[in-house]
């Protein structure tokens, strides 16, 4: 079973660190996310995901994020998706409890804990006999074009870079890295050749998932195409290729998620 999803939270490193878990797993699909309770509100009701990531203690108290949120929902769908709380606090769980959310994941995230969320959802439905929509929106976007990968096709994800009716397909697997430049970002492919997308670097980082992972305010590097990583020099060399990457302190948190996908894979340390 799929499962569209949306993460609300106010701390967008919060949000690249569970997009980033939950891409580990083919059931689920990234719709998009949010930063307070107005923009999740409009976005959950554009798009109708099946699940939401919830944060429900924000830091920034402004975002007016917590569980009213799900009632506010009752007001508009008829089916509620399942709600999935993560936080960091654990005296907010007998609340949640409460409001009927599926799960309730502490922080830091723990791949265990994702695991045992999916199934938990798919016992539900099988023992409810539900039939999950597999079907979900995406925001209409002018210039790029995104198909996004799904568990029932082995198709890549392809990129439609349009430009004045000049449509060029790229496919992800071939984007080494990708740079900011204004309002502008640059992709560069495995072969050496550079494209220039008319989209800003943050646009790139809400549509693509796992292997692309924000490591500096102006690169998306892909993981599979990491050669070394030198958290010394604080820089990430790219294979086949004299480029090194910085990355900020700031996104120290999604370099220790590649290093950790990396060791979780066909791995020897020596």
């Amino acid at each position: 079973m799929n499962y569209s999803y949306i993460i609300i939270d106010d701390d967008q490193e919060s949000v690249l660190k569970t997009k980033a878990m939950a891409d580990s797993f083919s059931e689920l699909a990234f719709v998009a996310s949010a930063n307070s309770y107005e923009e999740g509100l409009n976005l959950i009701l554009e798009h109708t995901p099946q699940l939401i990531f919830l944060e429900i203690d924000p830091s920034n108290k402004k975002s007016k994020l917590s569980l009213l949120l799900i009632n506010e929902l009752h007001r508009y769908l008829k089916i509620i998706p399942k709600i999935i709380v993560t936080t960091s606090k654990k005296d907010l769980a007998y609340e949640a409890i409460q409001y009927n959310v599926t799960d309730y994941i502490l922080k830091p995230l723990a791949r265990i804990d994702f695991v045992k969320s999916i199934l938990k959802l798919n016992k539900f439905n099988a023992d409810s006999g539900t039939v999950i929509d597999q079907s979900y929106v995406l925001d209409e976007r002018p210039t790029v074009v995104v198909q996004h990968e799904t568990i029932a096709t082995d198709k890549p994800l392809i990129l439609c870079i349009k430009s004045y009716g000049d449509h060029r397909y790229i496919d992800a697997r071939d984007i080494c890295y990708l740079q900011a430049d204004n309002n502008s970002t640059d992709i560069h492919l495995n072969g050496g050749e550079m494209i220039t997308a008319f989209k800003t670097l943050k646009h790139f980082e809400a549509i693509l998932s796992y292997p692309f992972v924000r490591i500096h305010n102006s690169y998306i590097v892909n993981a599979r195409y990491i050669s070394r990583i030198h958290t010394g020099n604080a820089v990430c060399f790219i294979k086949n290729n004299a480029t090194k990457i910085p990355f900020s302190k700031s996104y120290k948190a999604n370099i220790d998620l590649i290093i950790s996908e990396i060791s979780n894979g066909n791995y020897l340390e020596i």
